[in-house]
């Protein structure tokens, strides 16, 4: 009850200088019957919670229903229900400590915020040591994914592009790797061409494979400095792994990744499984719409999911178009060639398993 009445005051006294209007006290001290009508005294803080154009409000509005107004350096909330006054003031103490942190909010940031609900949902977060900000998952199922990682010693992301599998996991590992939490990063993906043959690369064996592994330098470096990334390198906390090349090997305490695991055969599928050592974590991301295999059915992603998906100690965590989050006009393209292949894929027994394990793993 004190850590309750702390916590209220220590509100009270950094938030806010006045609550006005029609008002009954509700729990925790938040002030709720009408409307909510919040005072700041710093305009910095207000602009900072607002976001460009009110872009931030717009958000809240939108997914809390009721109306928002920002006026002076008051923010006035009214027409919802209690559970969305509730969510409104959770909100807007997130938003609150983010600007007094020096971070600028953004709308794709409040989106996220609103998406999870839970306790559960919140503990998703992943904050990463000299990053460039806190990463939110922006739905259910990502944070389900982030929960799966975390409990997990091997996790399966699976979905179509721009769902975040990839990001996710890269935030995630450098979480573990740059908080002392694991010794390092392992990288692997197949090396397999998406429809055209790229011929001879020049250069190193780091070098050949550097194109095939840009989708998860580019996560990393929309999440952390570059010197920290060259840092990494330099100590050998990233390591380049080819797939072809794992065999035999055992990977003890380290994060590894094996992006694009539609493409792997199912040997290198086991293979790659049974590199997994003491103290290891293992995420497995793949796309199975989009399978570059002379065979579709040769897919190691594929036959991993109708054989594992039993297996005690395995997360499959799986991804929607719903969960897009880059180009609005992604989630339509998407949608458009699934909606176009779907009678096709009725017949396939394979993507019949597939389906019949997803909500059921996203249960748990």
């Amino acid at each position: 009850m004190g850590a309750i009445i702390s916590e209220f005051l220590l509100y009270l006294t950094e938030a806010l200088t006045s609550i006005s209007g029609k008002h009954k006290l509700y729990t925790n001290g938040v002030y709720l019957d009408e409307s909510i009508t919040i005072v700041l005294d710093n305009r910095d803080i207000l602009s900072g919670v607002c976001g460009a154009n009110d872009g931030n409000l717009k958000v809240i509005e939108g997914s809390l229903g009721g109306r928002i107004a920002a006026r002076g350096n008051e923010i006035r909330f009214e027409g919802a229900d209690g559970d969305g006054q509730r969510r409104f003031k959770t909100l807007m103490e997130n938003l609150i400590a983010r600007v007094r942190e020096g971070e600028n909010p953004s709308p794709e940031y409040v989106r996220a915020l609103t998406g999870l609900d839970t306790p559960a949902e919140e503990e998703a977060i992943i904050h990463i040591p000299h990053g460039f900000g806190r990463v939110y998952p922006r739905s259910r199922n990502q944070a389900a994914y982030v929960r799966g990682m975390r409990k997990y010693d091997i996790s399966f992301g699976i979905g179509p592009a721009g769902t975040g599998k990839t990001y996710l996991a890269v935030a995630e590992a450098l979480r573990l790797v740059l908080a002392k939490k694991m010794r390092k990063l392992v990288l692997t993906r197949p090396v397999v061409e998406a429809g055209e043959s790229l011929g001879f690369l020049p250069g190193d064996l780091a070098q050949k494979i550097n194109p095939y592994l840009r989708p998860l330098y580019d996560a990393m470096e929309s999440l952390v400095p570059y010197d920290i990334i060259h840092r990494m390198e330099e100590t050998r906390a990233i390591e380049i792994a080819p797939l072809a090349y794992m065999r035999g090997r055992s990977l003890n305490d380290c994060v590894v990744i094996l992006d694009e695991a539609q493409n792997t055969t199912k040997e290198q599928m086991k293979m790659f499984l049974t590199r997994i050592g003491e103290g290891a974590r293992a995420v497995v991301t793949g796309d199975i719409t989009q399978i570059d295999l002379p065979r579709r059915a040769d897919s190691g992603l594929l036959h991993a999911v109708s054989v594992l998906s039993g297996v005690e100690g395995l997360h499959f965590a799986y991804l929607h178009t719903a969960d897009v989050v880059r180009n609005p006009l992604v989630k339509k393209i998407i949608q458009a060639y699934e909606d176009s292949e779907r009678p096709a894929e009725r017949g396939r027994q394979s993507d019949q398993n597939w389906r019949s394990e997803q909500s059921r793993a996203n249960e748990k």
